[in-house]
């Protein structure tokens, strides 16, 4: 009888030792499984022009990697790039090329996209072509009346963006609504009279409601409540971009620093430049990179 119990209780303690085990493995095959997500959080400060992108592409990642998230602050490309140069932001963003000074910094430059910048007026202007030097004077203030490029009789809103905006550095650059000075920095021509807007989004609303505005905005949030002139005969189009027919376009870039990124901020900016990601800039209208 001894014997018995001595073998029931051996055959117990040997099938609580395996569970053991059993268990013991299951759980740490959960903790390998879960090392093998990524975790932590992305903060990206920048641009107007590159957030709502940015928010697509964030949203795509998100979904795949479910334990990382993505805050995205619209702030503007001046204040993209010092968050990036300052390390308060993991990615900065711009619209606009960096300017020599900021190329001196310790900054990585990751293209995402390209996009053309569209001249937009409210769909009852009759004008729909301008050419360049038009343009350059109705945004100098020497042209103030529509009729003096084939419109009504109506003096004519200039809306602009926000010292920062990289779509408004962009377009002076490319205009040459700018002058250089002794000391090498650059002044904007850009007249004093127009009304100035702090977004991509409030340049659109403005003209879509003021029939004497022109504005600017990014070729790839443009829908029917403003119209797009054409430029020098040429429409503003994903595909004249990138033939380099249209002439008013930039790159739209993430900025960080050159030293070892965190793993899910090197992983979201390598899913942006995969096949993948690049499907999400094309279907938001923008140019891929490797076009």
């Amino acid at each position: 009888m001894l014997k018995k119990s001595k073998a029931v209780v051996g055959l117990v303690m040997l099938f609580c030792v395996g569970s053991m085990i059993f268990s013991g493995c299951k759980a740490g095959k959960t903790q390998d499984d879960t090392k093998e997500g990524l975790n932590g959080k992305i903060t990206i400060i920048g641009s107007t022009s590159v957030g709502p992108l940015a928010k697509s592409l964030a949203d795509a990642f998100m979904e795949q990697e479910q334990g990382v998230t993505i805050d995205i602050q619209e702030l503007g490309s001046t204040e993209g790039i010092q968050a990036a140069i300052n390390g308060t932001a993991d990615i900065g963003t711009s619209s606009r090329d960096l300017k020599d000074a900021e190329k001196a910094t310790d900054l990585a430059v990751h293209v995402i996209a390209y996009d053309g910048i569209a001249v937009v007026v409210n769909p009852s202007n009759p004008v729909a072509d301008l050419t360049s030097e038009q343009l350059t004077k109705i945004f100098k203030g020497e042209i103030t009346n529509w009729q003096e490029v084939g419109g009504a009789n109506k003096l004519i809103t200039v809306i602009n963006r926000e010292a920062g905006s990289g779509t408004r550095g962009a377009f002076q650059e490319l205009l040459k609504l700018e002058e250089k000075q002794a000391d090498g920095t650059k002044k904007s021509l850009l007249t004093d009279k127009a009304l100035v807007m702090d977004s991509t989004g409030a340049v659109k609303a403005s003209v879509a409601g003021n029939e004497a505005a022109i504005g600017y905005i990014s070729l790839g949030v443009l829908d029917n409540t403003t119209k797009a002139l054409k430029v020098d005969g040429i429409e503003p189009t994903i595909q004249n971009v990138i033939e380099k027919k249209y002439a008013i376009w930039r790159p739209f870039l993430m900025l960080t620093k050159k030293e070892e990124l965190k793993p899910q901020v090197k992983a979201f900016l390598d899913y942006i430049i995969s096949v993948e990601g690049q499907e999400i800039v094309q279907g938001e209208k923008y140019i891929p990179v490797n076009d």
